[in-house]
């Protein structure tokens, strides 16, 4: 067995994560929601890259291969999904944001939009 964390972490703990280690080039957040719906609220420090969009675009983020990843999407399907891809790609440290950032929204940071 490896020594990759988890593959889900809660809201709350994500939180934690970002506070010792706030996302730059040490840890990456990365939300994998549509623009629209980044426009309608967002994680402070966060950087789009749709669900949609990642195959294509996964080399933007291949300086973490090696390094936390946190993956969030609106709910915690799709970023569970991203974050399971990220680690058959190589990304061992991918890890998804359980319920989303509507979960960030309520336990977090309430400062942040619902939709």
């Amino acid at each position: 067995m490896n020594d990759a964390p988890a593959i889900e972490l809660s809201a709350a703990d994500a939180a934690a994560v970002l506070r010792q280690t706030p996302p730059s080039d040490a840890l990456l957040l990365l939300d994998c929601r549509t623009p629209e719906e980044h426009a309608t609220a967002k994680i402070a420090g966060a950087v789009l890259l749709p669900m949609q969009e990642l195959a294509e675009r996964v080399a933007e983020i291949e300086a973490w291969r090696t390094k936390p990843i946190i993956v969030h999407c609106h709910h915690g399907m799709r970023s569970l999904r991203v974050a399971k891809w990220l680690r058959e790609q190589g990304f061992t440290l991918a890890q998804s944001m359980q319920g989303g950032i509507d979960a960030w929204s309520t336990d977090v940071d309430p400062s942040v939009p619902r939709y």
